[in-house]
């Protein structure tokens, strides 16, 4: 066998580059659209990944530990390392879907997070790992949101996650993939012509003998269908946007830990302490809200000051490398939630290929708590670190720039 056909043949890759190479080959062009999504012209999409370049290493010479520890706890759940899989749709990726990246966080020791539009039910997820954020939208009835919530409690959810960072934004300049609320066999037969190329996608549902039916089943009431992912999208867009007493109703209705995710000014960070949550994610939903919001790494120094002795501080948005969550650990994040990046693991190679992509986030998060001399995770800070001038923004401050 040729050089070339054994590397083609080999499912293990070593960067996450190569795992998103290798799911653009293998997934047909709408579904891997979805994945890279973005909105309006992607500047934020690309700041993200970018900024976390201009950071440079401060390494030492001497002194290093032969034995590190990247085992940490998020909101009182232990974790083998930093790294928290982000609640993501995982619409036709793979047939077995969050339930695989369930399995593959478990293996791995981290914690899964499991969106409330995903493509399996929170029960089997559950199942396959013990421990589960369930993340909710504002979206729906008070009541409705209860019986939700409750849902994902039942079933052994350890936190509850409250995605505030999307708004309505629309319109990419590539051009967004079409979308259809079903499958049915006319739909296949439009679809057949972007399918076909991709025989390994197929043969993977094939095998199943299903076909993705793009339903949302956590959202379904009790007795009644699940919703198609449009149905659902068009119930939160018909939800009138909530306020911080609303944060503050569903932190308390669900009474365990609690994360709000989507915060990117000072001010918002210290209201979100003021509503008791337990933790906050600055985020920007990866570039999929307000184009040419800064990165979420130029953010985080300034929130991390200004809160984060009261409550956790995590980081989304950008992470592709072990050196990314060193970096963002020095300035001051409990840990980062990782969305594109086991994704395309996913589609790369299903349960493996997520399984692959912790294992390349741990080796490059090893290597550089190694590289900087230290003993521990808990000991990064920003001395370990170049951060150029201007580097970092404070939006919602009150004073300097970026206010």
């Amino acid at each position: 066998m040729s050089p070339i056909n054994s590397l083609r043949r080999n499912p293990w890759f070593e960067t996450v580059a190569e795992a998103r190479r290798r799911a653009r080959r293998r997934l047909p062009g709408n579904v891997y659209g979805a994945l890279v999504a973005g909105a309006e012209h992607g500047r934020t999409v690309d700041d993200n990944t970018a900024a976390f370049g201009e950071l440079g290493f401060a390494p030492r010479v001497a002194g290093h530990h032969g034995a590190r520890e990247l085992a940490t706890t998020v909101m009182g759940v232990e974790t083998s390392m930093p790294v928290v899989v982000s609640p993501t749709g995982v619409q036709a990726v793979d047939p077995e879907g969050e339930v695989a990246v369930a399995r593959a966080a478990a293996n791995r020791g981290v914690i899964m997070g499991l969106s409330s539009f995903a493509s399996k039910p929170v029960e089997e997820v559950c199942a396959a790992n013990p421990n589960v954020f369930f993340q909710v939208y504002w979206s729906g009835e008070r009541d409705v949101m209860l019986q939700r919530m409750e849902r994902a409690r039942r079933a052994g959810a350890k936190a509850l996650v409250a995605t505030l960072d999307w708004s309505f934004s629309q319109g990419r300049d590539w051009g967004s993939p079409t979308i259809p609320e079903r499958i049915d066999l006319w739909t296949a037969l439009r679809m057949a012509p972007q399918v076909l190329p991709h025989p390994g996608w197929l043969w993977r549902y094939a095998r199943t003998g299903h076909v993705p039916d793009l339903t949302v089943p956590n959202l379904r009431p009790p007795g009644g269908r699940a919703p198609t992912f449009f149905g659902a999208y068009g119930e939160w867009m018909g939800t009138p946007p909530p306020t911080w007493d609303d944060v503050k109703w569903l932190r308390e209705e669900w009474g365990e830990p609690f994360l709000l995710k989507g915060v990117c000014r000072v001010d918002d960070a210290r209201r979100a302490v003021d509503a008791g949550v337990s933790a906050i994610s600055v985020s920007n939903h990866g570039g999929n809200n307000l184009d040419t919001t800064p990165a979420t790494i130029r953010l985080l120094p300034a929130i991390a000051e200004a809160v984060g002795s009261e409550i956790e501080v995590l980081l989304d948005g950008g992470v592709r490398r072990g050196g990314d969550v060193a970096k963002a650990l020095a300035l001051g994040a409990r840990a980062v939630l990782i969305g594109r990046a086991y994704l395309w693991g996913l589609a790369a190679n299903g349960q493996a290929g997520v399984e692959n992509v912790l294992d390349i986030l741990r080796g490059g998060l090893d290597s550089a708590v190694l590289g900087l001399g230290r003993a521990s995770v808990h000991e990064l800070c920003p001395d370990d670190l170049h951060v150029p001038p201007g580097f970092a923004v404070a939006l919602g401050s009150g004073s300097g720039p970026g206010r």
